[in-house]
């Protein structure tokens, strides 16, 4: 039995959108990744399962690991399909806006949700949302909007429509946004959800392996190169920096999501408390940052590299050359050690 914590007035107003609503979409944030992705997918389950013509539509490719998920050949990519999935979006009448906080974040998809005339609910747990929907469930202490949509479902009594399928969703999106139950899993009835998503036929064991596991050649040539070669360790602001430039990441012919997890690498070595990844991308460096404690990588974030986050984990990005962004994070490592560390 897990507490309720969805406001019964939005729990109901969803409830009676969803009822008469005939096609839904469900959309997420840019560079999806495995809570928005699993979060997506576990809505197209459930609400298909129910009798509901429900699509997910995703701004821009996910990475690889997640195109395993129950459901994901589905997806409609508007990167590659925009006309398809403009349509899709258009002729909804209501909209699911998972794990995203304000339209801008949903990338090349944000002019078509802003513009879209079909009721919107926001299920999110990021801070600050800037949404103008008929339902906004914003909930910035949960660990992943996988877990707050496995407790809306709850609310709205579709426990018994959550099947294996939807439960591998869900669970990717909690193990994803809490590496593999490593950070931002406090809670113990996170750990209540992860037990009845098992007993529902999520395979964690397998998940473990596609989502955190399953590396191509390249993969690992890159990651050991950006840590043997590219890693600054700055033992006294207890801070990490590591730095891949286009030309880096074309040598070992990167692809989406061969540098996923690499951000977290430094937080093994004893005495660092958060760290910095920049990949130099074709219009900006794009910034990601974690942190162990209670270190807010999402305000180091938010103010100098025009981003934001959860406390833990956060990105932003920089226009720029590389060098100049990594100079930048240089320069303010001392101050967030007198701010943050010696406070």
């Amino acid at each position: 039995m897990i507490s309720r914590q969805i406001d019964e007035t939005a729990v109901s107003r969803a409830k009676a959108l969803i009822e008469r609503s005939e096609r839904i979409v469900a959309v997420c944030h840019t560079s999806p990744d495995g809570d928005a992705i699993g979060s997506c997918l576990a809505a197209t389950h459930v609400f298909s399962a129910i009798g509901k013509d429900i699509r997910t539509v995703i701004p821009d490719q996910c990475i690889a690991n997640l195109r395993t998920l129950p459901g994901a050949k589905e997806i409609v990519d508007a990167a590659r399909y925009p006309e398809f999935a403009a349509k899709l979006i258009a002729e909804a009448d209501l909209l699911l806006c998972l794990d995203f906080n304000e339209p801008r974040r949903s990338g090349r998809l944000a002019e078509a949700i802003t513009e879209s005339k079909a009721r919107k609910i926001v299920i999110d747990h990021h801070l600050n949302p800037a949404f103008e929907a008929d339902v906004v469930i914003s909930r910035p202490d949960m660990p992943a909007t996988a877990y707050l949509l496995f407790r809306f479902f709850c609310r709205l009594e579709l426990f018994n429509f959550i099947d294996r399928k939807a439960s591998e969703c869900l669970l990717a999106g909690m193990m994803t946004d809490t590496g593999n139950f490593s950070y931002n899993c406090a809670d113990p009835e996170l750990f209540i959800v992860t037990a009845e998503l098992i007993r529902k036929g999520a395979d964690k064991e397998k998940l473990y392996r596609q989502l955190f596991n399953t590396f191509s050649e390249n993969c690992m040539r890159l990651n050991s190169y950006a840590i043997l070669e590219k890693m600054e360790v700055f033992a006294e602001e207890k801070a990490a920096l590591i730095t891949l430039s286009r030309d880096e990441l074309n040598r070992f012919h990167y692809t989406k999501g061969d540098t996923e997890g690499l951000v977290n690498r430094p937080l093994a070595i004893p005495g660092v408390v958060y760290t910095c990844f920049m990949r130099q991308e074709s219009d900006c460096i794009r910034i990601s940052m974690r942190s162990v404690g209670d270190f807010p990588v999402n305000a180091v974030c938010a103010e100098y590299f025009s981003g934001g986050g959860h406390l833990n984990a956060a990105g932003g990005e920089f226009h720029g050359t590389l060098d100049e962004a990594a100079a930048k994070f240089r320069a303010i490592i001392s101050d967030n050690k007198k701010k943050y560390i010696d406070k």
